[in-house]
């Protein structure tokens, strides 16, 4: 007999035994533990993919939490804007205009020259009429930018639509042409 054989017929017990305990574990393996293995894989899988949902849900609640803030504070920005800032109708957009175009030049130093009111037509259905203002000044470079200044600083709601500075003779005085404009609220029938 060979030893592999003599072997095997002297230990056969615990040679079966033991194949019988690797066959059991195979099978334990096979029919448990790798398909418990793949489900907690994929479990681990879903519950990582739902953290990044639930992530990216937070993102998208958070932006559209910020966007109905924006949206509120807009609002009532807007409301400010039409209720204090923009003029009531058209002879409030004079108004507006009329005393602190000169008090302005004054204060830079420059003398004003002409001013001129144009109010737009209306548009049908237009919430806003526009006014627009020509004032013609005179004075030295320095004065206008402190002038131009003013006015951008100042609290009524006038606009710079365009600036022409103009030199005649040398020695003369510069004579600086605004075009401005300013809007108000029209009622309800464009008026």
């Amino acid at each position: 007999m060979t030893p592999w054989k003599r072997i095997f017929v002297d230990h056969r017990l615990l040679i079966s035994t033991i194949a019988l305990g690797m066959l059991a574990n195979i099978g334990v393996y096979a029919l448990v533990v790798y398909p418990l293995g793949v489900k907690s894989a994929g479990a681990a899988d879903r519950a990582r993919a739902a953290a990044t949902s639930l992530k990216e849900a937070e993102r998208e609640h958070a932006a559209a939490r910020a966007l109905v803030l924006g949206k509120t504070r807009a609002d009532e920005e807007l409301s400010t804007f039409y209720d204090r800032v923009l003029p009531s109708d058209e002879l409030a957009a004079v108004r507006l205009t009329y005393v602190p175009l000169p008090a302005i030049a004054r204060k830079a130093n420059v003398r004003m020259l002409s001013r001129r009111w144009q109010p737009e037509a209306i548009k049908k259905d237009a919430r806003f009429g526009r006014l627009r203002i020509v004032a013609s000044l005179q004075g030295e470079y320095e004065g206008f930018r402190r002038f131009i200044y003013e006015l951008e600083s100042a609290p009524e709601f006038v606009i710079i639509d365009d600036v022409t500075l103009l030199q005649g003779e040398a020695g003369k005085p510069l004579t600086l042409t605004l075009e401005l404009s300013t809007y108000y609220l029209l009622g309800a029938h464009g008026h």
